[in-house]
């Protein structure tokens, strides 16, 4: 075995495991697995297989899931770049696909960064509903925006805050929340070497305390009658199933489901985790439930470490709820709200008067009405639909937002919604994350460039293209001249503006290709 793993983290292994333990330690001896999953809110699971330049195996678990052959380089392929596939961990995908999220309903990623899982939620919502993806690290939540973005979701706000504060601006209103919980990564070991000089026989117990008040925050969350899913990549009994019978003596009106595709999984290991509450009485009735939880080992699965609780909230009724749809109304296509950065009671926060569809922000009324006229003037012209939702408007920046600007007020907001465009000097200039959330048919102007002629590469360099007239598709009675969707076999790219035969490149110097 090359690794070199904590003396302390093997004799844990030992007594958690006795007469699986060699076989355990045995998967050390394997490269970890890579694979990807389709992203369906641009393609579909079978146009990804017709396209897929290598060979793939369906991940039992999860749907849109595939490993990929030895060798592959997913991420160096002009359809990562288009965001047609998440490159994630195989066992990582399991989390949300026991959350069961359906199109409509508002889901909360409490620990959401680099964005993977959150992605994977957006594709399942198919951009309705709602979706928040928060993270404390200020780093991290870059990371985050920035996936959400290249993965084309339309209803995700990205927030950089402490969950107790949410729970304070959003009791009881999400259908499906995840807590993908920051944990030890004992699971992760295998794939990342950084994760084992990082852990300390103590690093358990110190995640733990971190776990119970994050999953205490997201009950408080939660709809009656909602789901959570609790999920960790570490194998300590402290950090998983310990966890969750404190969480189910002191929330009755949960109960943990069986997972789906639990067949595939180990059970929850209770007989020898009962010892990590030591210092607290759990009743057997909630350690039967625990068994229900599931354990993803390396040695019994394609895949690293994990643990997943599937916690259902049996739909009764408490003082806290609230008639959220009244405070918050469904977004509707054209409310437009301006925000004011100077009212804001958080420096990245969204704030504004409940009474006024549109109140002064950092700039004027007058300029902000003038920005929201370039804006739907540009929207009009160029979009074959008037987008969902609430207009948003912060400093230069447009956004189309799921919920108005005053439900946001006070946290700190790093995108209240799909990031549209910029007003600048009178007219509005759209923003690359508009583009890559559309498809071919709803802008004005398309090109079509192929991953086989070795043109989406200079695209996605930032070259400028040469481009005849005749290759520029349009809306009926649209000119050629303007703002073109560069679509990379069928799917949204970028922008560009093309001029007599001359495509100007507008895809981000920072999202380029460098890959040689």
């Amino acid at each position: 075995m090359a690794l070199q793993l904590p003396a302390a983290f093997k004799d844990r292994m030992k007594f958690l495991l006795q007469e699986d333990y060699d076989r355990f330690i045995a998967s050390y001896d394997h490269n970890p697995y890579s694979s990807i999953r389709v992203n369906t809110l641009k393609i579909s699971v079978e146009d990804m297989l017709a396209r897929s330049p290598w060979q793939l195996k369906p991940i039992p678990w999860c749907p849109t899931g595939f490993y990929t052959e030895s060798g592959a380089r997913p991420g160096k392929h002009p359809y990562y770049h288009a965001g047609l596939y998440y490159i994630q961990e195989p066992s990582a995908m399991a989390p949300v696909e026991m959350l069961d999220v359906r199109p409509g309903d508002k889901v909360l990623d409490l620990c959401a960064a680099p964005g993977g899982k959150s992605t994977q939620i957006a594709a399942k919502l198919n951009n309705e509903g709602l979706l928040f993806s928060n993270d404390l690290n200020p780093e991290r939540t870059k990371a985050l925006a920035k996936n959400l973005e290249l993965y084309g979701v339309r209803c995700g706000i990205v927030l950089q805050e402490h969950p107790e504060r949410i729970a304070g601006r959003f009791p009881c209103f999400f259908d499906k929340i995840l807590v993908d919980a920051p944990c030890s990564g004992e699971g992760m070991f295998r794939k990342d070497e950084d994760m084992i000089r990082q852990w300390t026989n103590e690093s358990p117990a110190k995640y733990a305390v971190m776990q119970r008040d994050i999953l205490a925050s997201a009950a408080k969350m939660l709809k009656p009658g909602g789901r959570m899913v609790y999920s960790t990549c570490t194998f300590s009994p402290e950090e998983n199933e310990a966890i969750i019978a404190g969480f189910l003596s002191d929330h009755r009106h949960f109960h943990v489901e069986v997972p789906a595709c639990s067949e595939l999984f180990a059970k929850g290991e209770t007989i020898r985790c009962k010892q990590a509450e030591e210092n607290r009485v759990i009743p057997d009735d909630i350690w039967e439930q625990v068994e229900h939880t599931a354990r993803l080992w390396p040695h019994l699965i394609e895949g690293e470490g994990h643990f997943l609780a599937v916690l259902q909230h049996d739909g009764s009724e408490d003082d806290r709820v609230l008639q959220i749809e009244e405070v918050y109304p469904p977004a509707q296509a054209g409310s437009g709200h301006l925000h004011d950065k100077n009212k804001s009671r958080s420096a990245r926060g969204f704030g504004g008067s409940k009474k006024d569809k549109v109140s002064s922000k950092s700039a004027t009324a007058e300029q902000g009405a003038a920005a929201l006229a370039a804006y739907g003037e540009f929207i009009k012209k160029h979009l074959s639909f008037p987008p969902a939702g609430y207009t948003v408007v912060y400093g230069q920046h447009i956004y189309q937002s799921p919920l108005p600007s005053t439900a946001l007020d006070g946290l700190k907001v790093v995108r209240p919604g799909w990031y549209m465009g910029d007003a600048k000097n009178g007219r509005f200039v759209p923003a690359h994350p508009l583009a890559t959330a559309l498809h071919p048919q709803e802008f004005c102007r398309v090109l079509h460039l192929s991953v086989d002629s070795g043109e989406a590469v200079r695209y996605l360099k930032g070259e400028t293209l040469d481009v005849e007239e005749n290759r520029i598709i349009c809306f009926e009675g649209t000119a050629a001249k303007g703002y073109v969707l560069i679509c990379i076999d069928g799917c949204s790219a970028g922008f560009g503006k093309w001029q007599d035969g001359r495509l100007k490149n507008e895809y981000p110097a920072g999202w380029r290709w460098t890959s040689a």
